[in-house]
């Protein structure tokens, strides 16, 4: 008999030394969660009283539609210095309907170069009115250092993808249409 009480015994006290143990690790992962869970609203609260308010920008700042031989272009305006200079340098591709325009502060032979140029462009030299005066078809990257002049004296220099000129039959004379021409000073 005494035995079968021994072997009872030690089973008792095995299962409630488990209850015991699981208990207790029930209660350390409660001390955990609710450290963690009064902690964490203030720093919340603080990275929400910090944040910035997003800068709002005008869809069309900087941008301009225009037709071009019949052809719609989304135009990006440069015009100042910086943007002048940086141009289309830098980008791997542009899509077929977008393109670069310059802005000079009056008529001028502006040279065109492809420094830090990625990609083939089409360069056209346009007068006050808009009318192209001179065109540079297929310009490759690899032509830097050399440097493209216009055969007479332009306001505005549009730079598009490669192969726009040739697609659309655009000569001297071929006027790009856009409400209002960019105006600079520098």
């Amino acid at each position: 008999m005494t035995i079968g009480i021994d072997i009872r015994y030690n089973r008792v006290m095995r299962e409630y030394s488990h209850h015991v143990w699981v208990g207790a690790l029930v209660a350390a992962i409660v001390v955990v969660l609710l450290v963690g869970h009064f902690t964490q609203p203030q720093k919340a609260a603080l990275e929400i009283s910090t944040v910035t308010p997003p800068v709002i920008v005008a869809p069309h700042e900087g941008f301009a539609d225009a037709t071009f031989a019949g052809v719609s272009l989304r135009l990006e305006l440069a015009t100042t210095t910086q943007m002048r200079e940086r141009g289309l340098g830098g980008r791997s591709m542009i899509d077929s309907d977008y393109g670069m325009l310059f802005a000079f502060p009056k008529e001028d032979r502006y040279g065109f170069w492809m420094k830090d140029t990625l990609i083939p462009l089409d360069i056209f030299w346009l007068d006050s009115k808009g009318q192209v005066v001179s065109v540079a078809r297929e310009v490759s990257p690899s032509s830097y250092p050399n440097v493209f002049y216009p055969s007479g004296p332009s306001r505005y220099v549009l730079e598009t993808l490669s192969g726009f000129a040739l697609a659309n039959g655009i000569a001297t004379g071929t006027p790009l249409l856009l409400k209002n021409f960019p105006t600079v000073s520098e």
